[in-house]
């Protein structure tokens, strides 16, 4: 993208999508939130995906991804909820720019969608029938099946761990400063599973190169 474009696009998304992003937020946790703060994640987002997409269309889709996405980690910080007014439709989202970009197919991202969706079900069952109270909300589980429908089959195991091991570093941190009391307290785990998210859609899956015999 050409210099002056890129400067613009940053800024205009700054302002906003920080300033829309604020709106939103207020709306679905019912919190005031810091709309410097929103106006210059929009700006980090909007740079980072000029960065690190390649051509307008994969700029814009990172767009919009990451602002839907910034909006959802907000919401789940605040008031540990992710909204299906928003998770679905990114959902879809995810499926239109599978049909989109070259060399994805849709039904392939249909099916990580599906597997997402139904692998958070399983364990909020799980736990719930093993502990007697509620593990991961389902609407963790509508945000898996949005990461599924955007960075597809082979990629959702990369976005799944990465979430997994922010949240558990999340909780040990906790537990350093507060004690075995953290253990038993909520995390907002849309937030690493956001993030996660995020960078599995920009640089792809995890790989493990293996040494080769000399």
């Amino acid at each position: 993208m050409h210099a002056l474009a890129t400067l613009v696009t940053i800024l205009g998304f700054g302002a906003g999508g920080g300033w829309l992003a604020d709106r939103v937020v207020r709306i679905f946790s019912a919190k005031n939130v810091s709309i410097v703060a929103m106006i210059g994640a929009c700006g980090l987002i909007a740079a980072w995906a000029c960065h690190a997409a390649f051509g307008n269309l994969a700029i814009a889709l990172s767009l919009l991804l990451g602002w839907a996405l910034l909006v959802l980690a907000a919401v789940d910080w605040l008031a540990f909820r992710l909204p299906d007014m928003i998770t679905l439709p990114l959902t879809v989202a995810g499926l239109v720019a599978a049909h989109l970009l070259p060399g994805e197919h849709v039904l392939e991202h249909l099916a990580a969608a599906v597997i997402g969706y139904t692998a958070f079900w399983a364990i909020a069952w799980i736990f719930r029938r093993l502990r007697g109270k509620e593990g991961l909300g389902l609407g963790d589980a509508k945000l898996a099946a949005a990461a599924g429908g955007w960075v597809g089959p082979l990629a959702l195991p990369s976005v799944l761990l990465l979430a997994s091991v922010a949240g558990i570093l999340v909780v040990l941190i906790r537990a350093l400063f507060k004690g075995r009391a953290a253990l038993s307290e909520r995390i907002a785990f849309g937030i690493p599973l956001c993030a996660a998210i995020w960078i599995v859609w920009l640089y792809g899956p995890l790989t493990i190169t293996l040494p080769v015999p000399s």
